[in-house]
């Protein structure tokens, strides 16, 4: 009987994964830390800048973006900034982070440090670096002595394995030699660990499986060990945190309050378009079992934007494509004016974006000035994965960008007033482009554009302002709408 309401309970728990997501939008492998009555999050930002974006909340409910970790990326660095993590030495807050080195191209991890959890980090550098890759940093302090954790072997053709090594005191650099904590013999993929430490076990937690795009597979699992070293028996009833009805591929995520587990994972409907999302899932201890659970805990942040730009700086939602792009842009008297430097590999031109939320919504602007530049609105995926309504001279224009070449979908005469611009995205991933000259009715220029190919692997398409032009010339917009229906 007491088998039977085990496997009830577990079942019940393991499945009831509820609808809404923590913090919406594009946030893979997040990681938390609380500070007094205050909780902090970051997670990846890939190819985007600023890098890595940080939210806080007072409530684990309600979150609002504070800034980003950095706004300029390290010396080392050329990109893929993954999978950030929290910790706290003393009165320090530190970063352990991924990202690409400049050098060669290999992904390691480095550290940045700061007397606030929010803003003002320094870099200092490579912490690790191992084999052709070395990803997923995770801290933990056993008795006194630190340590440092990742995943190695990724790209080479043997299993993948957990690492660890001593961590100095300061935490900013490594002491003796690396040891094996876990190595994936089954070859599923291993990666994305967090240890709690729970009546005299050490529990370790990591993401089992792809993580990203439309074929992922991830899931978690969990480990234990009378040892911080292991040998660690995994759970029988893994993974403890998989699919469900709305939600898949959960996955990487460390623990707050020794219970609160904020991780990433794909909404089933709107997938690969709003990303990995942040979810929270709540610890469930099972002392007849000895094993933990995982309950994910229901919110809804799906919340709209509107931008009438009247601030004296630019929102911390907005980002850009570092890799091609350097915007330059002005806020006054209700305006953002936008321009900046292209590189040669850039056919489209600069973007200014938000994360989506959702794959059915309306954005807006309006136009203020004319040039020979294009400018207007834009889903941009990449650098040759973007579609696009902007005006240029006295005409408005439909485009997407195809080959390496930007394609007119379609083109009308509009008269010497503000232009107003809208694109509608349907659930079915299709947009409807729409103008708006002066205060005349909408006007549907193009519809039925297909979104399939602006995706990426490990990111999300970004929603926002674009501007092809020369760089002494500009943009001029007087607002930014997002409507999520």
């Amino acid at each position: 009987m007491k088998l039977r309401f085990f496997t009830f309970l577990y079942c019940l728990l393991k499945c009831s994964l509820l609808q809404g997501q923590t913090i919406a939008g594009d946030l893979a492998d997040p990681s938390i830390i609380k500070v007094d009555s205050v909780y902090y999050a970051t997670g990846t930002s890939s190819e985007w800048a600023p890098y890595f974006p940080i939210y806080k909340s007072s409530n684990l409910k309600d979150w609002q973006q504070t800034g980003y970790v950095f706004d300029k990326a390290p010396a080392w660095t050329v990109g893929s900034f993954w999978a950030p993590e929290y910790y706290k030495i003393g009165n320090t807050y530190y970063i352990y982070y991924t990202a690409r080195r400049k050098s060669d191209n290999r992904s390691y991890i480095g550290v940045a440090t700061s007397p606030y959890p929010d803003h003002g980090f320094t870099d200092h550098g490579v912490i690790i670096e191992h084999g052709k890759e070395a990803i997923d940093a995770f801290i933990f302090n056993d008795g006194g002595q630190l340590y440092i954790t990742f995943k190695a072997y990724g790209l080479d053709d043997r299993p993948i394995e957990l690492l660890g090594a001593k961590l100095s005191a300061d935490g900013l650099k490594t002491e003796g030699e690396f040891f094996s904590i876990l190595k994936d013999t089954s070859r599923a993929g291993m990666e994305g660990q967090s240890i709690l430490k729970m009546n005299n076990y050490y529990y370790l937690f990591y993401s089992a499986g792809n993580c990203c795009g439309q074929g992922c597979s991830y899931s978690v699992n969990v480990g234990r060990s009378a040892s911080f070293k292991g040998p660690y028996q995994l759970f029988d009833g893994n993974p403890i945190l998989s699919e469900n009805d709305t939600w898949k591929c959960m996955g990487h995520g460390t623990f707050v309050d020794n219970k609160y587990y904020l991780h990433h994972a794909y909404n089933k409907k709107s997938t690969v378009f709003t990303g990995r999302e942040g979810l929270l899932a709540e610890l469930i201890y099972q002392e007849y079992t000895g094993w933990p659970l995982l309950k994910t805990i229901t919110h809804n942040n799906k919340a709209d934007l509107n931008d009438p730009f009247d601030g004296r700086k630019l929102a911390n939602y907005w980002q850009w494509d570092f890799r091609h792009s350097t915007p330059s842009y002005q806020l006054q008297k209700g305006m953002l004016r936008l321009s900046g430097k292209q590189t040669k590999d850039n056919p489209t031109g600069i973007v200014l974006t938000v994360r989506p939320t959702s794959d059915n919504f309306d954005i807006s602007t309006s136009v203020v000035n004319r040039n020979k530049a294009l400018k207007g609105l834009t889903i941009y995926g990449d650098v040759n994965a973007a579609i696009g309504i902007g005006v240029e001279g006295d005409s408005v224009k439909v485009w997407k960008m195809e080959k390496k070449q930007r394609v007119i979908i379609k083109a009308a005469l509009v008269p010497p007033s503000d232009i107003g611009l809208k694109i509608s995205m349907s659930p079915n991933r299709t947009c409807n482009f729409f103008y708006q000259a002066g205060n005349a009715t909408w006007t549907e220029l193009a519809s039925g554009v297909e979104t399939g190919s602006l995706p990426q692997w490990d990111r999300s398409p970004r929603l926002g302002l674009h501007y092809s032009g020369n760089e002494k010339d500009k943009a001029e917009f007087s607002f930014f709408r997002l409507e999520n229906k």
